[in-house]
């Protein structure tokens, strides 16, 4: 019976080393398991934001990307990349600053202001268009790439109404101009629209509802006399709206 003793005794340590392992093997189960059913759930939970992500944006690009807003027109960016600074302004009044750039003011008659659907013709009598019937639908301030079609300008002309000033450059411009040009709308792009505009007969002009400033050349002096027509014209419209 004594020599029971000590093989008992190791007997009973091994089984308490085996049940500790044991133990220890299913610890370590469950807790890999926990983690693979957290990764599950966070998966998916990415997945789907993601999936709404992608909802929401085609949403808000009319379902073409981006490209679009509601409507049809075409989508406005808040700035113009790639703008740098033109030259610091140096004349303030808009009669001067023209002269001095050689541009040329305009007031054209107010040729209408009734709202019209898309079906019914409209010609303007100037290009750009200071006034004028057009879409119950204004276009949006900011940056536009263009082309813009005919029957998109009648969105552009509500905008003037609204009290907004449009920049248009003929595409043709040197790179260098049109960054100059996109700088001065960075620097204030409050109720302000810039957009490209291939048959006008300027390089650069400005329009306001019932006004126009156009430049058949752009010079150091440009900047100075359509920062001058902004300043006069921006939100004189008939029609004031945010």
């Amino acid at each position: 019976m004594d020599n029971l003793g000590p093989m008992a005794s190791r007997k009973d340590e091994k089984e308490a080393r085996r049940a500790e392992r044991l133990a220890r093997e299913r610890e370590e189960a469950e807790a890999a398991h926990r983690r693979r059913r957290y990764s599950i759930i966070v998966g998916g939970a990415l997945a789907i934001a993601a999936v709404a992500a992608v909802v929401v944006a085609v949403a808000a690009g009319g379902g073409s990307g981006g490209t679009e807003s509601a409507g049809g027109l075409p989508s406005a960016k808040q700035q113009f990349a790639g703008g740098v600074d033109p030259p610091p302004q140096q004349l303030t009044e808009l009669d001067a600053a023209a002269k001095a750039a050689g541009c040329v003011l305009k007031n054209p008659v107010i040729e209408g202001r009734t709202h019209i659907p898309p079906d019914k013709k409209v010609t303007y009598k100037t290009n750009p268009p200071t006034s004028g019937n057009h879409d119950p639908q204004p276009a949006d301030d900011g940056v536009y790439a263009g082309p813009v079609s005919a029957l998109v300008t009648r969105h552009f002309v509500h905008t003037l109404e609204h009290g907004r000033i449009e920049l248009q450059y003929d595409p043709t411009l040197r790179k260098r101009q049109l960054d100059q040009l996109g700088g001065l709308f960075n620097e204030d792009p409050y109720h302000m629209v810039l957009l490209p505009n291939r048959k006008m007969p300027y390089q650069v002009a400005a329009t306001a509802w019932g006004h126009l400033i156009g430049c058949e050349k752009v010079n150091a002096k440009t900047f100075d006399a359509l920062r001058a027509f902004r300043d006069r014209y921006r939100d004189q419209g008939p029609e004031q709206a945010p």
